[in-house]
């Protein structure tokens, strides 16, 4: 059995709660394809918030849903929006590889712990395109150490869960945020697992470069082995 193989299995078992106010299968949530492929993105720019924001309204209530979801293993090349994901102007190779899932919905809705654990660390990534206030928990579930990732917050979600802070499963842990305080988005949640943290604190890659995807994709397995989505099933 591979190592990625073993955290799926592992994590596919967890018992695990909404990362938002209401169970996730019990209202209407449409897949949102922000892959190179889709040619409605060539649309607009989604440097220019309200453009993308226009956008994914649209795609929401064109398939009279909720909320979207999806971007696990995405290569988006809207990335190229930010400096953040760019190349260093040395020739190195852009991070346009999602690591995560995306929930679409509206800024202010509660952002909910998925699993028992402790705030690891918190931090506000404010450069135009990052996460903005971010929370990092750590888990410690069946004898392996692990960690989950909630980006584009409400500032005040900072002050809520501060570091060190015990939640339980299904314990509100802050809010979604504005594009003023999420920078540049859309509101939504950008939802990762985590198995190896490396060095970081407060922030982690939730974009990786394409030719590096086997090795950050083991690292952060799919987020829908506890969000249990269809909209976002691999078979979806």
């Amino acid at each position: 059995m591979t190592v990625t193989a073993d955290w799926n299995g592992f994590l596919a078992d967890l018992p695990s709660a909404s990362p938002l106010p209401f169970a996730l299968h019990s209202r209407p949530c449409c897949r949102l394809d922000l892959s190179d492929g889709n040619p409605a993105l060539q649309g607009f720019d989604p440097g220019v918030t309200a453009d993308f924001s226009a956008f994914i309204e649209q795609q929401i209530s064109a398939a009279s849903a909720d909320y979207a979801a999806g971007g696990y293993g995405e290569n988006r090349t809207l990335y190229a929006m930010s400096p953040v994901f760019s190349a260093q102007g040395d020739g190195s190779e852009p991070r346009t590889l999602h690591l995560g899932v995306d929930l679409w919905l509206r800024a202010g809705t509660g952002v909910h712990a998925v699993l028992p654990g402790r705030v690891h660390s918190c931090q506000n990534n404010a450069a135009f395109g990052d996460y903005g206030p971010t929370l990092i928990l750590q888990h410690s579930l069946g004898g392996r150490l692990f960690y989950t990732l909630y980006g584009h917050l409400a500032r005040e979600s900072l002050e809520a869960s501060p570091v060190g802070r015990v939640v339980e499963a299904g314990d509100v842990l802050g809010w979604l945020g504005a594009p003023e305080v999420n920078v540049g988005w859309p509101p939504h949640l950008h939802f990762q697992i985590i198995t190896d943290l490396l060095d970081y604190i407060g922030d982690y890659p939730g974009v990786c470069r394409p030719s590096e995807a086997a090795q950050w994709l083991a690292r952060c397995p799919d987020p829908n082995l506890l969000l249990r989505l269809p909209a976002v099933e691999k078979s979806a």
